[in-house]
């Protein structure tokens, strides 16, 4: 644990934090792609440019230091972050090259302030933390190469299916070029993919989430296109069935986990459906027995994926309810047919299926989420019947 004296200097550099804002970060990933180019191939350089990243490692930074002696408020962030980790195939010597950067854009960006003593404060600090995560990874790591059908690193799929959506995304079932199985995962969880193309600068790794229940043999991931989204137009428009793509074991903490009297309610906008596709596929083939209702919310119809697939399940399962918002539906999208409900999604419309032993999952913008989040507190359901998943670098709603 750390001393007292290391959590009271840690403290008092809170206000030198705050003062820099995400600058301090966006220093520090310049000096270590300047220093350390091939981390690289590592960190998703999309959201350096779009400077997501800086701005979530910063927001990291500054609740660490609030939060020195109170480690357990952070332990959800902690998890969910090791996950994201191990997509990543992040090792223990990174975590020093990391650390040596950090203390360096402390020194650079500080000027006096920065003593000898807050330096070896936070070098304490950095360490204490990163051992946190180095022993959870390994966990993490040796669960997935354990498992059935398990493995470590990186393994070759080949993309044995490949079927547009809907005009913005489109699915790709993964099959190992080897032929053997695949471990189990929980609907939630993502995969990862490392792409290595001529047409990308650096490997590029990106986190998808599955989108269809386990199976054992191959995995479902489901891409929205992005307007200048390198691996996703990649996927789109340029690899085809047969190609191949390596693969890191599936991960994430956003997991489904009910009991069987458990009502559950998926709520998503947009390509948030993925995750949320996974969810229904596991719980309609292990015959859920408690009422499982489908909440979504899109554009318009053209943007509207796994349309014709939720209406046939309607048909199979009588516990199986769906109701449709399109913000501006289209000339050809059919009220009653297509969609339930024009605008944004108010859960005011779908007040009966809002009930209180159900368990909400929901996936989508954060602003979507956060909408949802605050419909269903005013109705009264409890914080910790609700579970979401944030897109892109680590957020909180």
């Amino acid at each position: 644990m750390l001393d007292s004296r290391t959590i009271q200097v840690i403290k008092s550099t809170i206000p030198l934090l705050e003062s820099a804002g995400p600058a301090l970060t966006q220093h520090f990933y310049e000096r270590m792609f300047k220093h350390n180019p091939e981390l690289k191939d590592v960190f998703n350089l999309a959201h350096q440019h779009s400077g997501g990243q800086p701005v979530a490692l910063f927001n990291a930074v500054a609740a660490y230091a609030k939060n020195i002696d109170n480690l357990g408020a952070l332990g959800s962030a902690v998890e969910r972050i090791a996950h994201k980790h191990t997509g990543f195939l992040i090792q223990p010597e990174q975590y020093a090259i990391v650390g040596s950067h950090l203390l360096a854009t402390l020194k650079e960006l500080g000027g006096e302030a920065v003593t000898e003593e807050v330096l070896t404060a936070w070098a304490d600090a950095y360490g204490f933390l990163a051992n946190i995560f180095i022993n959870r990874e390994a966990q993490i790591y040796q669960e997935s190469a354990q498992q059935d059908g398990g493995w470590s690193g990186v393994r070759e799929f080949i993309i044995s299916e490949k079927k547009a959506e809907s005009l913005e995304i489109a699915s790709f079932v993964l099959t190992p070029v080897d032929g053997k199985a695949v471990k189990d995962f929980v609907p939630g969880q993502y995969l990862s993919i490392k792409a290595q193309h001529p047409k990308l600068a650096f490997d590029e790794i990106r986190q998808y989430s599955l989108s269809d229940a386990p199976n054992g043999q191959s995995y479902r991931i489901t891409v929205k296109r992005e307007l200048n989204g390198q691996v996703s137009n990649l996927l789109h428009d340029v690899l085809q069935v047969g190609d191949t793509l390596s693969v890191m074991p599936p991960a994430g903490d956003f997991t489904l986990a009910v009991q069987a009297e458990t009502p559950v309610v998926l709520i998503s906008a947009g390509v948030g459906q993925t995750p949320m596709k996974s969810m229904l596929n596991q719980l309609l083939k292990l015959k859920h027995p408690s009422a499982v209702t489908w909440l979504h919310a899109c554009e318009h119809g053209g943007v509207h994926g796994f349309k014709s697939a939720i209406k046939n399940k309607l048909g199979q399962h009588a516990n199986l309810a769906s109701h449709v918002w399109y913000r501006e539906p289209t000339k050809a999208d059919v009220l009653g047919q297509d969609y339930d409900f024009v605008g944004t999604m108010n859960l005011t419309s779908v007040a009966d299926k809002i009930v209180a032993n159900a368990h909400y999952y929901f996936c989508g913008p954060i602003g979507f989420m956060a909408s949802i989040k605050q419909q269903l507190l005013a109705f009264g359901v409890p914080s910790e019947q609700m579970h979401y998943e944030v897109f892109g670098p680590h957020a909180e709603l």
